[in-house]
């Protein structure tokens, strides 16, 4: 039942939406060179690796995923951002692409936020727990710290302790608690809730 409901409002919402991707499609690419979507590697279910689709935000984007222009967390400050880029993020406009993940079956609407393989080699036993169903375009964990980006970016621009061992030691550890715990409880009015959370906390 889940999967059905998620695979129709996923085709409901790419086709209410497909004026709206059609623009951002438009504007990514007079913005800067480059592809429109961005595809990066993610963990899935099972620790099977997919790649998840969202609107390119960032610069040269082969070079940025290598690694040679900055870590695999990205800040509000981020030299990578574009000018558009940073409106796409801001409003979470650049994760709407990852509705075709939906109707592909790599992602459901509301689950934990798939992570970097190399951030996954990290996790504890306790911790894999969450690859044991399909990651989400958003989860309670992503409501709580929708802010994530900026909170980051100013302690780097402040010249704090190195934030992305912040990341690996505070922040990832505290998604992955709300994550479980969230999975223990969760039903279908559960993840209905966490969606219209996630519409409030963008109109905010």
């Amino acid at each position: 039942m889940r999967r059905l409901l998620e695979v129709m409002a996923s085709l409901v919402g790419l086709m209410l939406l497909s004026p709206l991707l059609l623009l951002v499609a438009v504007a990514i690419k007079l913005d800067s060179v480059g592809p429109v979507f961005y595809r990066g590697e993610r963990v899935g279910r099972g620790g099977r690796p997919f790649y998840i689709y969202k609107f390119r935000s960032m610069v040269h984007l082969e070079e940025a995923e290598a690694g040679r222009r900055g870590p695999g967390i990205t800040t509000a400050a981020d030299e990578r951002i574009t000018r558009l880029g940073r409106l796409l993020r801001r409003t979470k406009v650049d994760e709407l692409p990852q509705l075709i993940n939906v109707l592909l079956g790599d992602m459901s609407l509301v689950g934990p936020r798939p992570e970097d393989p190399r951030y996954v080699a990290l996790y504890t036993r306790e911790q894999r727990r969450v690859l044991a169903v399909r990651p989400g375009i958003t989860s309670p964990a992503s409501v709580r710290y929708r802010h994530e980006e900026e909170s980051l970016g100013a302690q780097r621009a402040a010249g704090g302790p190195d934030w992305e061992q912040v990341y690996i030691k505070e922040v990832m550890p505290h998604k992955l608690q709300i994550e479980l715990a969230y999975m223990e409880q969760r039903t279908l009015w559960t993840d209905l809730r966490v969606l219209l959370d996630t519409l409030s906390a963008m109109l905010r």
